[in-house]
């Protein structure tokens, strides 16, 4: 049995690389919980395991220090003596790159500092598409390997019908504006699209927060101009506070399709859910979100966007099938990365 301390542990992504027959030789510490309960915007525990402290009272109880996210508020130094404490120790470190450019930070040198302090300094690195794995090759020189997203939802959501639904939905969720949303010239492009196609509608979502003086997400201009979107035909604009899970997975189970504003990023878990749903993605060049799964992929960057590209990708899938995850797949998959996972502990420990 192979003992890991994962940060975190509690995140979908990680719950779900474990076996689904219960036929797993790690087992994953819990993530500590902060004495205050303090959390983070977003509401998640900032990850206690990520200081040099924790890991000297406690590395008697873990073989292997697994970093995934979660680690936005450490600078270069905190890390480094993070990494040192762990070496100290002789504990190996895996890590995998979610992430090549942090989605909630517009500069991206924090997090590419951070990269180059993690990246060297793992045993084994690990990404989920072939393409971020070749930019840490040429990047870092190390070869990752690559593992593929689980599933998001569980199984009774994989196997329940899709709603019926005579619409064609196209959902824009702009969540609460992070740094890599920008959702405006995504919706001018949309709102015109939706008035040539039949039965097209287009919906936008957004967090109430935006509007709170009092939150840390308070964007009053970018909030005033959202809505205006729904004075647009064929337009509607939803307020509201964060879904729960519940919640997000019948909205997304209610679009056609659900469009990504994103400038800059990596990879998406929001996109897994949707394939998980049988909801159809359009999402932007940018990153490697189209080799993760089957989506319409259109232009848009940091540089550029294209929206006639946008306008294809719905004419596109204005009356297609997505293709949809099945519970069997998906449990393969699982098994998969169970193993996988093991022998990398085994390889790091080695």
């Amino acid at each position: 049995m192979i003992r890991v301390a994962s940060v975190p542990a509690s995140h979908v992504y990680v719950r779900h690389l474990t076996d689904p027959r219960s036929n797993d030789h790690v087992v994953r510490l819990p993530d500590p919980i902060p004495a205050d309960g303090r959390t983070v915007p977003g509401g998640w525990w900032p990850p206690l395991m990520l200081d040099p402290m924790w890991i000297s009272r406690h590395y008697r109880e873990f073989d292997v220090f697994h970093i995934h996210f979660g680690f936005d508020a450490i600078d270069p130094a905190l890390m480094e003596a993070i990494l040192h404490e762990l070496s100290f120790r002789h504990i190996p470190l895996v890590y995998t790159v979610h992430d090549l450019r942090n989605p909630h930070q517009p500069d991206p040198e924090p997090h590419l500092d951070l990269l180059d302090a993690l990246v060297p300094a793992a045993a084994q690195v690990v990404t989920l598409t072939p393409g971020a794995a070749a930019v840490i090759d040429r990047q870092w020189s190390r070869a990752a390997t690559v593992l593929g997203h689980p599933h998001v939802v569980e199984r009774l959501l994989i196997d329940r019908p899709r709603p019926g639904n005579d619409e064609f939905v196209i959902g824009v969720h702009v969540k609460s504006l992070r740094a890599n949303m920008d959702p405006f010239p995504v919706l001018d492009a949309l709102s015109e699209t939706v008035q040539g196609l039949e039965g097209a509608r287009l919906q936008v979502d957004v967090h109430d927060e935006i509007f709170d003086p009092a939150n840390h997400w308070y964007a009053p201009d970018a909030g005033a101009r959202l809505l205006r979107y729904g004075n647009r035909n064929r337009v509607e604009v939803r307020v509201h506070p964060y879904f729960s899970d519940e919640e997000l997975w019948d909205y997304l189970s209610s679009l056609s399709v659900s469009v990504l504003p994103y400038r800059f990023g990596t990879h998406s878990g929001w996109l897994e859910a949707c394939y998980d749903l049988g909801t159809a993605v359009a999402a932007p060049n940018c990153g490697f979100y189209g080799e993760q799964q089957d989506c319409a992929v259109f232009g848009f960057d940091e540089t550029h966007f294209d929206g006639p590209s946008l306008d294809r990708c719905i004419r596109a899938l204005h009356g297609g099938h997505p293709v949809r995850a099945t519970w069997d797949e998906r449990a393969s998959q699982r098994q998969a990365l169970a193993r996988e996972h093991h022998n990398l502990y085994e390889k790091a420990l080695s």
